[in-house]
């Protein structure tokens, strides 16, 4: 039966797999297009001119193994590499070599070199150096051995190389996963003045990657507050307006992970080669690369040839590069080469955005008086409103009710970890109510009444005492009033204390009641 390039190829991959890892397996092989099948010629397409020198210097005794099992002694190999695309006007160009052969068959120098350019799927036939079976290889030029050595040595303390990719194509890694999630992007990045700095530059950065001064861009800030979306988001951006480009993002855990795996599989030149593939690396937690002093080793070379090459480093972090501990001093150096900006906790009118811009993302409508209790309610980060706007989808849904304030305060009481915050509100406003023999309602009343003021000024100073709320939406709770009225009932009661027995008595059995229920 008659074989073809195909069959013959995955004949030849049986083989390759057998004598690799798998990892290398799937990076160097995997990407392999048979091309034609030419006699005992059998013509591969490789995605870049650096593929093909990186086969040549660490797999040639494999594919010649490979080849001579399956098509015999006379077995002969070329490589079709891609150096141009095309587009829907012209089909994509590639540069045919052939195999290596070593230096003592080389042919003499006035021999024309093996290499022509020729359109994909041209039956023109192509100038072949032999691939043989007898033990021997073929070497196409002494040109190519810097360049391997360069790639070979790419991890290494450097003095700045050549950039080794120079020469791959346009879309050579479209078969590598950037591990981006497409649901971030900028415009459900909500901007705000706690994040508009960082939101800034990392548009900049996704318009014009490696190019700009904010290299490496570094994000910082607390738990929820959107470093995770902004970087993916840049990365999104990157992909959409740059296909060609190979973004990854990963965690500084799987980072390590990888690279532990490396070393456990003696496979660390391959770990490193693929992060030399990236032209934007977004590693996301650097701190938890504190301590590790082989993985911060490897991170350094990667950032070093990534950031010399031009190409695009961006990283989140808990703190600023001053505060992170158990780094090296030269990595900490390098982090502040580029931009670093932070995200704070979004304040009222940003927070009020978010729920809005999910409210439409989800197609639900909830009153604008649930949407300031919210907005008022969650003030520590991004991640714990949205949590409690899914638990307010899904309670809906369920029970197939409107969302309602009633249902808000539910939402707040399940979801919020901390969920004394939202409870005690209404237990002190309960409980003082009670004291002083009134209604909860005129709590939050107009009313100038004596007796009223004086208990909402006493339920203003335990929310303050024994809530996480700020000034600000205290005075929301109580009716809408601004900080400035808590600030006064809180000094009010203060000094009512330090002054009046009677009241300070009062205080502390009050004390006593909302310490026991905290």
């Amino acid at each position: 039966m008659q074989k073809d390039c195909r069959t013959v190829w995955a004949n030849c991959l049986h083989v390759i797999r057998a004598n690799v890892g798998e990892q290398s397996f799937r990076t160097w092989f995997e990407p392999i297009v048979p091309v034609a099948l030419q006699g005992a010629l059998l013509i591969i397409q490789v995605p870049s001119q650096f593929f093909y020198e990186w086969l040549e210097e660490h797999y040639v005794d494999v594919l010649k193994k490979a080849i001579v099992q399956e098509l015999g002694p006379d077995g002969q190999l070329e490589y079709s590499i891609v150096v141009d695309q095309g587009n829907e006007q012209s089909r994509p160009r590639t540069v045919n070599l052939p195999a290596a052969r070593a230096a003592s068959q080389r042919p003499p120098a006035n021999t024309p070199t093996a290499a022509q350019v020729r359109p994909m799927g041209s039956n023109q036939n192509p100038a072949v150096s032999a691939f043989a079976g007898n033990g021997s290889v073929t070497n196409n030029a002494a040109r190519q051995a810097a360049n391997v050595q360069a790639a070979a040595a790419a991890l290494a303390p450097p003095p700045p190389l050549r950039n080794p990719f120079e020469a791959r194509s346009v879309a050579d890694r479209s078969y590598l996963d950037s591990q981006l999630n497409q649901n971030y992007s900028f415009n459900n990045y909500i901007e705000g003045s706690c994040n508009r700095l960082a939101r800034s530059a990392g548009f900049a950065v996704a318009n014009k990657p490696g190019t700009t001064s904010f290299n490496p861009l570094m994000i910082y800030g607390g738990v929820g507050l959107g470093k995770t979306h902004l970087v993916q988001a840049i990365g999104n951006h990157i992909k959409e307006h740059a296909p060609g480009k190979f973004v990854l993002y990963v965690s500084a855990e799987k980072f390590t992970n990888q690279f532990i795996e490396s070393l456990r599989n003696n496979s660390v030149q391959d770990f490193g080669n693929f992060y030399l593939l990236v032209d934007i690396l977004i590693l996301d937690d650097v701190q938890f690369l504190a301590g590790k002093d082989r993985t911060q080793e490897m991170f350094f070379h990667v950032f070093n040839h990534l950031h010399q090459a031009g190409k695009q480093v961006i990283m989140t972090s808990d703190v600023p590069p001053r505060e992170l501990k158990g780094f090296e001093e030269r990595l900490l150096s390098r982090f502040k080469w580029g931009l670093t900006a932070d995200l704070q906790s979004p304040d009222f009118e940003t927070r009020v955005a978010i729920i809005q811009n999910k409210m439409m993302a989800d197609g639900i409508d909830i009153p604008p008086q649930v949407v300031e209790y919210l907005a008022y309610s969650v003030e520590t980060n991004v991640r714990e409103l949205e949590g409690v706007l899914i638990s307010l989808i899904a309670q809906s849904s369920l029970t197939r009710r409107e969302v309602d304030l009633e249902m808000a305060k539910q939402a707040l009481r399940h979801i919020i970890e901390d969920v004394e915050a939202e409870v005690n509100l209404d237990f002190i406003q309960k409980t003082v109510a009670e004291h002083f023999s009134i209604p909860v309602d005129l709590l939050k009343a107009k009313t100038r009444k004596k007796e009223v003021v004086t208990a909402r000024q006493v339920a203003m100073y335990f929310a303050k005492e024994h809530t996480n709320h700020s000034l600000k939406s205290i005075g929301y709770h109580f009716g809408g009033r601004d900080h400035s009225t808590v600030i006064h009932s809180v000094q009010t009661v203060s000094d009512l204390i330090d002054s009046d027995k009677t009241f300070r008595a009062t205080i502390q059995e009050l004390r006593k009641k909302f310490t026991g229920n905290k």
